[in-house]
């Protein structure tokens, strides 16, 4: 019998929020503006129609009310853990609260969109479900796990967050711009750049 299907349903959007951003200096990362919007509010009005069963927002030092936006919001008072500690965080709500899976995105990736995340809900089967993007040469997130492996993201550590599950899972590929993330200020001048009309 085939494992049943992932719904968006039946899955915990898991949002990302709590880099420090050590690249990218003093200020605020995710609240620098870009295409007149936050740039960490480009994910979320993305996703802000797919029907998660709930979304979870991991944040550290923000201005931005992602509560306001849909997201209950957990902050995650140990940065220097690493991006393990938020995906550990995100991943105990999911189970705490039943969902069959969890979609882990970053805030700041602006240019990912709702039908790559319907792409991988589309490919995933049952509890054992790991299915992560991919620009055709590595994996990265937006990903989702099914709730077979939410003890093991659970127990991850430091800066890999869960690069090796990941490693081994589906990868679905689509451009490369849309999983471009933001780390430095030379990135977000290299995308605000792409934006602007050429003449």
């Amino acid at each position: 019998m085939n494992p049943p299907p992932i719904r968006p349903e039946t899955t915990a959007l898991i949002l990302l929020a709590a880099g420090r951003s050590v690249r990218f200096g003093e200020t605020d990362k995710l609240a620098e503006p870009y295409l007149g919007k936050p740039l960490a509010f480009h994910a979320v009005t993305a996703f802000e129609d797919m029907p998660f069963a709930f979304r979870v927002a991991v944040t550290l030092e923000t201005h931005l009310d992602f509560g306001v936006r849909g997201y209950d919001v957990i902050v995650n008072d140990m940065p220097e853990e690493g991006q393990a500690r938020s995906v550990r965080l995100g991943v105990a709500e999911a189970a705490r609260r039943g969902a069959a899976a969890a979609m882990i995105a970053l805030a700041d990736m602006p240019r990912v969109t709702a039908a790559q995340l319907y792409r991988l809900i589309d490919e995933a089967e049952g509890d054992d479900a790991v299915v992560a993007s991919s620009d055709g040469v590595k994996p990265s997130p937006p990903a989702l796990f099914g709730a077979a492996h939410f003890d093991a993201l659970k127990q991850l550590s430091g800066d890999r967050g869960a690069r090796d599950l990941i490693a081994r899972g589906r990868h679905v590929v689509t451009s490369p711009a849309e999983l471009i993330d933001i780390d430095t200020p030379e990135d977000l001048a290299a995308l605000r750049a792409l934006a602007r009309p050429h003449g």
